[in-house]
């Protein structure tokens, strides 16, 4: 008998133990970092609130209980119970059964209210059909990138059931070493902007932490081929933690997938969703400029298949001696601060990822109080004695003068902008300034992978700045929503009306200038006297930015 098989009969003899003696256990098995407890008594677990509770707390594990099959009522009769349970004022657009794990996936618009107060609502799901929940959030904005990954994952369902198994056999291994020590290896990103990678090893363990690549310097890749990273082979890393999805963190994650890596990503579901994003434009753009891209499309699905989502402060086994928490950095959407706990007490190591320190319009401030922290690697980014940032308030400020003058004067705002992050700040300034009449209501065009990025933003309002969360989930107003802001589906023929239309403002990738519908923008309206071009981001050296 293997250790994990001893680890899981123990634990199956101390749940038993410990739940009322009429409730019968079936299975016990991990799922990645998860354990996974089978039974034929759902509605007990669900009536008891604290069970599960009390049996994580005992056991030092992340618990997930699942209802044995022969358990189930069946899906039609569940389906019309567990809308008679949720309040109609949730809006449930979805519901889908899997028979093979005893969960019904509830997609809503607001998923608040079929959770209920202290998950009251999906408690009294499971009391009267038997099957657990789990509730997603149906998408403000149409997004194809949420929907596509999660049919992706739906479809792939069985493979990823069978990952996770292994991953979690992997992750509660016997340790075979008793030497204790702790190393990082800087693979990019160091005394450079990008390329961002990093290697924490122990004598048990190797961890990939992001994997991204240069701007404006093609191919230049973190250095994958050391015996650290994948020169020892792929089944020498234990796992890949992304801090956030911004290609100089994320552009070749798929890239471990081509040389054979199998093992789980560990991230924040936004960041997952925004990789896949990022990575499938990545590609695009390379085979429009006639680059050979680095790996093909199945590998990012791959990356997605073997993603692991983690919430904000959940303490997570992903190796026999190391627990990840992420934490919010205020950066971009599900962006995190990766904080190792390695050993039973031995060390502690923070990696920032890119941070924003105070709050921003979109997000919390990046989170500073660690119970623990022996050495933390931080972003430098502006770092430097003589670097200067300008003042937020006062930037804002200066936007909306020019913006005020140019479309006064019957011309266009230009703005270059990211994707992912600045874009969405800048229609927070902009819908706050029209709304409040401090520039005129002119229409905001959004190009490129802005108006997927916005949508997806507005999937995971729970990872916004405490105000804007409130503000979306009690106010019932959406600023991303507003009428002035406008996608640009129609190609080059749209942007051609408008560069022959009146005042407006444009929003389009990409933030440096280097590739995509700006560059078009450039043609239609660059010439144009009474316009102004705006950059609101960070220009690498070597970009036309």
């Amino acid at each position: 008998m293997s250790q994990v098989e001893r680890q899981l009969d123990e634990m199956e003899e101390t749940i038993v133990s410990e739940v009322p003696g009429d409730v019968s256990i079936t299975d016990v098995t991990y799922e990645g970092p998860e354990l996974v407890v089978y039974t034929r008594d759902p509605k007990t677990f669900a009536s008891n609130g604290n069970l599960i509770r009390n049996l994580a707390s005992k056991l030092r594990k992340r618990i997930t209980v699942r209802p044995d099959p022969s358990e189930l009522s069946r899906p039609d009769e569940a389906r019309e119970a567990i809308r008679r349970v949720i309040p109609e004022e949730a809006g449930v657009t979805d519901l889908d059964f899997h028979e093979d794990t005893g969960e019904v996936v509830i997609e809503a618009q607001k998923p608040g209210m079929v959770i209920g107060r202290h998950g009251s609502t999906l408690r009294e799901i499971t009391q009267e059909v038997g099957w657990t929940p789990e509730v997603v959030r149906t998408p403000p904005i149409e997004s194809s990138t949420v929907e596509n990954v999660r049919n992706f994952l739906k479809q792939e369902r069985d493979e990823r059931r069978d990952t996770l198994e292994r991953i979690g056999r992997q992750i509660h291994r016997e340790e075979m070493s008793d030497d204790e020590w702790v190393r990082i290896t800087t693979l990019g990103c160091c005394r450079e902007v990008g390329r961002a990678a990093f290697i924490i090893s122990t004598p048990e363990t190797r961890v990939l932490v992001d994997c991204g690549d240069k701007p404006g310097a093609e191919g230049e890749v973190p250095y994958l081929q050391v015996p650290e990273a994948l020169g020892s082979g792929p089944s020498s890393l234990d796992a890949v933690v992304l801090t956030h999805a911004h290609l100089d963190h994320s552009a070749f994650i798929p890239l471990l997938f081509k040389y054979g890596y199998d093992g789980p990503i560990y991230c924040t579901e936004p960041t997952r969703d925004l990789m896949g994003l990022l990575t499938l434009d990545y590609l695009d753009v390379a085979a429009k400029e006639g680059r050979s891209p680095p790996y093909e499309s199945e590998m990012v699905r791959e990356a997605i298949k073997h993603c692991i989502p983690l919430e904000y402060g959940d303490v997570t086994d992903i190796a026999p001696d190391v627990k990840l928490t992420l934490h919010n950095s205020g950066h971009i959407l599900g962006s995190a601060i990766a904080h190792f706990h390695v050993g039973d007490g031995l060390y502690n190591v923070a990696f920032s990822g890119d941070i924003h320190y105070e709050d921003t319009r979109l997000f919390n401030g990046a989170v500073n109080d660690f119970p623990r922290v022996e050495t933390l690697v931080l972003e430098s980014t502006y770092g430097g004695r003589n670097d200067y940032q300008t003042d937020q308030a006062d930037s804002e400020r200066k936007l909306k003068q020019v913006i005020r003058e140019t479309t006064e004067r019957g011309g266009k705002v230009l703005v270059p902008a990211f994707a992912v992050g600045r874009s969405q700040e800048i229609m927070l300034v902009l819908e706050e300034a029209m709304r409040e009449g401090e520039i005129p209501r002119v229409p905001v065009h959004l190009d490129g992978m802005i108006w997927e990025a916005t949508a997806i933003h507005t999937t995971y309002p729970e990872y916004m700045r405490d105000e804007l969360r409130d503000r979306i989930f009690h106010d019932d107003e959406n600023p991303f929503l507003a009428d002035e802001f406008n996608h640009i589906d129609g190609g080059d023929e749209e942007r051609r009306e408008v560069a022959d239309g009146g005042p407006c403002i444009v929003l389009s990738t990409s933030g440096m200038v280097e590739g995509g519908p700006i560059m078009s923008w450039l043609r239609h309206i660059g010439g144009q006297e009474d316009g102004t071009m705006v950059f609101v981001g960070y220009q690498a050296q070597g970009t036309l930015g």
